[in-house]
């Protein structure tokens, strides 16, 4: 299996205290800009096949537009989601296509730990980043694989 964790791209800061606006955020013209990038990047490397979530967040939403591919929306990777969470609608370790899964801090880099260590740590995904991960077996061992971690910036 291999599975894309992808950062939404730039947002505007929340400009307000309630945090139920925070799911009508959008990108900013920088993060316009890194979603084209890394969409460009990916839908060069990417199977027909892949299978493609997003959450419901407007920015998410448009970073997964950025594909130019079908999406499906899932309220259980919004901003508030967890790492178990993100591993359990991408399917990891079982699904057979690759699997992008589009959201949030800190549930990425949380998702990112627990596929690789099984261990919960905070680990960092940048806005607009990737990470690629992968399942192998090699001698009857099943082996978790960090395939690339890419920023928009590095394209």
């Amino acid at each position: 299996m291999e599975m894309i964790l992808w950062r939404h791209a730039e947002a505007e800061d929340l400009m307000t205290d309630d945090p139920t606006l925070d799911m009508d955020r959008k990108l900013t013209k920088k993060g316009e800009k890194q979603a084209k990038k890394m969409a460009k990047w990916l839908n060069d490397r990417l199977p027909k096949t892949a299978r493609i979530i997003a959450s419901p967040a407007k920015r998410a939403q448009q970073t997964a537009k950025a594909l130019g591919r079908d999406f499906i929306t899932l309220p259980e990777l919004a901003p508030a989601a967890i790492g178990e969470a993100v591993l359990k609608a991408a399917n990891w370790p079982l699904a057979v296509d690759v699997v992008v899964v589009i959201g949030h801090q800190p549930a990425l880099g949380l998702a990112a730990s627990l596929a690789l260590t099984k261990k919960k740590m905070p680990w960092s995904v940048k806005k607009g980043a990737i990470w690629w991960l992968s399942t192998r077996v090699r001698e009857d061992k099943e082996q978790f694989v960090l395939e690339a971690v890419l920023a928009p910036e590095e394209l």
